[in-house]
C-alpha cells in the first residue's frame, strides 16, 4: 500500500468515525425520547385503570342508590294504599307520617348535592371519570405509537453505521420527528387521533 493510499484510507477511516459518533449522538437522542414516551406511557396506563375502577365504583354506587330509592318508593306506594284502609286517626296520622319520611329519603337518594351522593350526582361524577379515562387511554395509545416510531429510528440509525448508508439515518430522523409530533399530540390534543 503506497503512502497516498495509506493516507486516503485514513482520511476515510476519519470522516467514518466522525460520522458514527454522529450516528451515535442521534441514537441517544432517540433513546432519550423512546425513554420519555414510556414513562408517559405508563402514566397515562396506569391513570386509565385508575379512573376506569372510579367510574365503575360510581356506577356500583349508584345501582345501590337507585335499588335503595326503589325499595323505598315501594314502601311509600303500599303506604299509600293501607292508608286507605286505616280507621283510626292515630294510625292514620303515623301511617302518612312514615309515607312522608319515605318520600323524602327517596328524594335525598335521588338527589345529595351536599354530599354528592344522590344517584344524580353519581352518574354525574361516574361519566365524569369515564371521560378522563376514555382520555388517559387515547393518551396511552399516542404515547405507544410514538415509542413504536422511536424504536424503529433506533434499528434505522444503528444499520446505518453497519451499512453505511446515510438515507437510513434521514428516515432514522425523519421517524424520530413523527414519533416527538405523536407525543406532543398526545399530551396536549389526545383526541385529534381516532384511537378507539
Amino acid at each position: 500500500m503506497s503512502a497516498h493510499e495509506s493516507m486516503e484510507h485514513a482520511e476515510h477511516a476519519e470522516h467514518a468515525s466522525g460520522e458514527n459518533k454522529k450516528i451515535a449522538l442521534l441514537i441517544a437522542v432517540i433513546a432519550l425520547c423512546l425513554a420519555l414516551s414510556e414513562t408517559l406511557g405508563k402514566g397515562a396506563q396506569t391513570e386509565t385503570i385508575s379512573k376506569n375502577v372510579e367510574a365503575s365504583n360510581l356506577w356500583a354506587f349508584f345501582q345501590a342508590k337507585s335499588i335503595r330509592r326503589t325499595t323505598v318508593q315501594v314502601a311509600a306506594e303500599q303506604g299509600k294504599l293501607s292508608l286507605g284502609g286505616a280507621t283510626d286517626e292515630a294510625t292514620k296520622a303515623a301511617l302518612q307520617k312514615q309515607i312522608d319520611d319515605w318520600q323524602k329519603t327517596a328524594a335525598r337518594y335521588r338527589s345529595e348535592p351536599d354530599t354528592g351522593e344522590g344517584s344524580e350526582q353519581l352518574a354525574e361524577r361516574a361519566k365524569h371519570a369515564e371521560h378522563e379515562r376514555d382520555e388517559a387511554q387515547s393518551k396511552y395509545h399516542h404515547f405507544e405509537l410514538a415509542s413504536a416510531a422511536f424504536q424503529i429510528a433506533i434499528v434505522l440509525a444503528s444499520a446505518t453505521i453497519i451499512t453505511g448508508i446515510l438515507a437510513l439515518a434521514w428516515v432514522s430522523g425523519l421517524l424520530t420527528l413523527a414519533g416527538i409530533a405523536v407525543t406532543a399530540l398526545g399530551m396536549f390534543q389526545p383526541h385529534l387521533l381516532p384511537f378507539h
